[in-house]
């Protein structure tokens, strides 16, 4: 995600429509977590406007680090409060909403520093998110839909292992990414093109080359593909790729 205040008084969202599927219809995903005057979980989905909610963010992790939830002024991760969300997030579920950790984020600190260490992380998100077990879910026992990978740190390194990791547990598990509009993406690139993903939601925005002008209701209207997004979509095995906007 972007981290320039615009975005962030957009509560640090992405609205995306899909193109590369017609058949499935239009859908919209948006980022949750990062602004603690947006409302809860339970008001973005029950809006009625989203068939995805990126919880966001898992900010640290990987490389040693303890890992850490942070969802900004929602609630302390470290107090067990975040548990709260557990009940909202199978509430946006039974609505048919797609509900997935979005790790990384634009102000983060997270990195992976082996194959190994993307092993081990997947492991913790799986057993704390998805659908292992743990002492100490950060979100309770709701069992997440999948993860989205919102990587802008670091290096391309070992996020494809990360892919592979957590499809290891479950082939069913939602892969999301969010790669830059400047092809290829810097990060994701060789993450993307294992074809383990189900949704790319390409960000076309922060970077002028590429980025969307205008409003940003005026550009999601445009539903023709351009350079970068017909170039991701043809990506074996993603499902969908989508515009994203702040």
């Amino acid at each position: 995600m972007a981290c320039q205040s615009k975005a962030l008084t957009l509560l640090l969202s992405i609205l995306v429509v899909s193109f590369c599927k017609p058949s499935n219809g239009a859908g919209i995903a948006i980022y949750w977590g990062q602004d603690g005057g947006e409302g809860s979980l339970a008001d973005t989905c029950n809006t009625g406007n989203y068939q995805f909610v990126n919880v966001a963010f898992l900010s640290s992790f990987g490389n040693g680090q303890t890992p850490e939830l942070n969802l900004a002024g929602h609630c302390d991760p470290s107090a067990g409060t975040c548990t709260v969300f557990s009940d909202q997030i199978k509430s946006c579920q039974s609505r048919g909403i797609k509900v997935l950790l979005s790790i990384g984020g634009g102000a983060g600190s997270y990195s992976l520093s082996s194959a190994d260490d993307a092993t081990q992380v997947a492991t913790y998100i799986w057993n704390n998110f998805l659908g292992g077990q743990s002492s100490s879910r950060p979100l309770g026992d709701a069992i997440l839909d999948g993860v989205d990978f919102d990587i802008e740190a670091g290096s391309g390194q070992f996020w494809d292992d990360l892919a592979r990791a957590l499809k290891g547990f479950n082939q069913q598990l939602h892969l999301a990414a969010a790669p830059q509009c400047p092809f290829p993406d810097a990060n994701l690139d060789t993450a993307i093109k294992t074809g383990l993903f189900d949704y790319v939601w390409v960000q076309f925005y922060n970077n002028p080359q590429c980025q969307y002008s205008g409003d940003a209701v005026k550009s999601i209207k445009r539903m023709e593909p351009v350079d970068h997004s017909s170039k991701q979509s043809s990506i074996p095995g993603t499902t969908s790729s989508f515009r994203g906007s702040p």
